[in-house]
């Protein structure tokens, strides 16, 4: 007879918030071998387990948690990388709660398993104990006749993709606009989120499949998508992400200190400013901060702007707290750090002088009807204007697909609003032999999804060019 389950999870070490905030280290200080088996031991190892279904790359999750509950933690790890090609991200930074974990049958009278972190865990002492020459049960030999796909993007999607068509034999070539891989895992997360030499790491390992990567080629000015397929590579997959910022419109837009969340979280995660002084990326520190927002993004530049030495940070998001598209985790985290939540508040304008910002004038709001979010509407309270005092806003209100792939390729068809037209099923774009998915397509989401996305397509490449043979 089974013991009855502790029905809440197993706690995460963490970082103390007075501390953590003067520093980049990483929060969230993973499982103790004895945590992750304690914590594996609530798993019921469901028949049909549904969470499994919850998951963008369908992990089997029951198979590599069982094996965590008897100590084998390599083998755990092996398990996750029969399906996920990046864990040790996916542990970190997945909205599990949303996901796999939502569908976790004890998330019905208490907490869910902690799917993500031991995932998390298994990632790590993988990571930790495997050869060096990577992993020697799953070797890939690509033939010197392999077909060559070239995949467009470094981020989540086209990881994925290059990882599963390197397996299935492919010579895969990654080209990336920016000088290092990772997409948004390099530029957007910030280091206390997602140490980067994890992410070097996981990039590594796809390396060891035969993947080739060429960073700083633009596709759509270095190269084209036309010129890709003329000099041999039989198919394409477009996973360049949605890296055009969002703004509101509104007077004072162009100040000095109005940053989109992108930039900003470029010049301090990729080109390194958390990191001064050994970096001398130029970035505002200090003073008084406003982010414009309430996702994951708006919750990353707050907690930077923080670790700069801000004096103040708010959070303006004009719907209540419950609205907010962030992850309760990195909310949770936000407000133990000492971000200042500003709700049901909307900028209408940002103040100046000289040139340089000096405020944000804002209005606060009630919730009306719901939109087709499934939200409710901010409705502006008339007479209810403010001024927040800031010397820095940054603005986090979403991101589209840039232009440039679409207005170069012949023959690709895209949405009004940017995000590359493909079948559901397969990934195919408008083009033959061209695939898309991530948040090329979708516009903004999340990194599982995006990776979803990318096995989605790498299959059907898989299928399209044994067809083609």
């Amino acid at each position: 007879m089974q013991m009855t389950h502790k029905k809440k999870k197993t706690a995460m070490p963490e970082q103390h918030p007075g501390k953590r905030k003067n520093n980049f280290d990483e929060v969230a200080l993973g499982y103790t071998k004895e945590q992750a088996m304690e914590e594996a031991e609530r798993c019921l190892n469901c028949k049909k387990p549904a969470c499994v279904k919850g998951c963008p790359v369908n992990v089997r999750i029951p198979e590599f948690i069982a094996l965590i509950k008897e100590g084998d933690f390599m083998g755990a790890a092996e398990e996750i990388l029969k399906t996920n090609n990046l864990p040790a991200i996916c542990g970190r930074v997945c909205p599990q709660e949303d996901q796999c974990e939502k569908m976790c049958i004890l998330s019905k009278k208490g907490d869910s398993v902690a799917i993500g972190r031991l995932e998390r865990f298994a990632a790590d002492y993988y990571m930790a104990n495997k050869p060096k020459s990577g992993n020697p049960k799953n070797p890939v030999k690509q033939k010197g006749n392999a077909p060559k796909v070239a995949v467009v993007g470094g981020g989540p999607a086209g990881l994925t993709a290059a990882a599963d068509l390197a397996k299935c034999g492919y010579k895969v070539t990654v080209f990336e606009a920016l000088h290092r891989m990772g997409g948004v895992l390099v530029y957007g997360i910030p280091e206390f989120r997602l140490p980067k030499r994890l992410v070097k790491q996981e990039i590594d390992a796809l390396k060891d499949l035969g993947v080739e990567f060429m960073p700083n080629v633009v596709i759509g000015k270095t190269i084209t998508i036309d010129e890709l397929l003329k000099q041999g590579y039989q198919a394409v997959f477009i996973g360049t992400g949605a890296g055009l910022p969002k703004f509101m419109n509104i007077p004072g837009e162009n100040l000095n200190g109005v940053y989109s969340a992108n930039e900003y979280l470029t010049r301090v995660n990729l080109m390194g400013a958390y990191d001064f002084p050994k970096s001398d990326t130029p970035i505002i520190r200090g003073g008084k901060v406003a982010v414009v927002g309430g996702g994951n993004v708006a919750m990353d530049a707050a907690r930077c702007a923080l670790r700069l030495g801000a004096e103040k940070v708010y959070i303006v998001y004009r719907r209540s707290e419950g609205e907010m598209p962030a992850r309760k985790e990195e909310v949770q985290h936000a407000k133990e750090e000492g971000i200042i939540f500003k709700v049901l508040t909307n900028p209408v304008e940002i103040l100046g002088k000289d040139g340089w910002v000096t405020g944000i004038k804002c209005i606060r709001t009630k919730l009306g009807q719901q939109d087709e979010s499934g939200r409710g509407r901010p409705i502006p309270i008339e007479g209810s204007e403010f001024v927040l005092d800031v010397d820095v806003v940054i603005m986090a209100i979403g991101t589209d697909p840039n232009p440039l792939i679409a207005k170069t390729t012949s023959g690709i068809d895209v949405q009004p609003w940017g995000g590359i037209i493909v079948d559901q099923e397969t990934g195919q774009t408008s083009r033959k032999g061209v695939y898309a998915g991530g948040d090329a397509v979708t516009g903004a989401a999340t990194v599982i999804q995006a990776m979803g996305a990318g096995k989605k397509a790498a299959r059907a490449i898989d299928k399209y060019l044994k067809q083609k043979k």
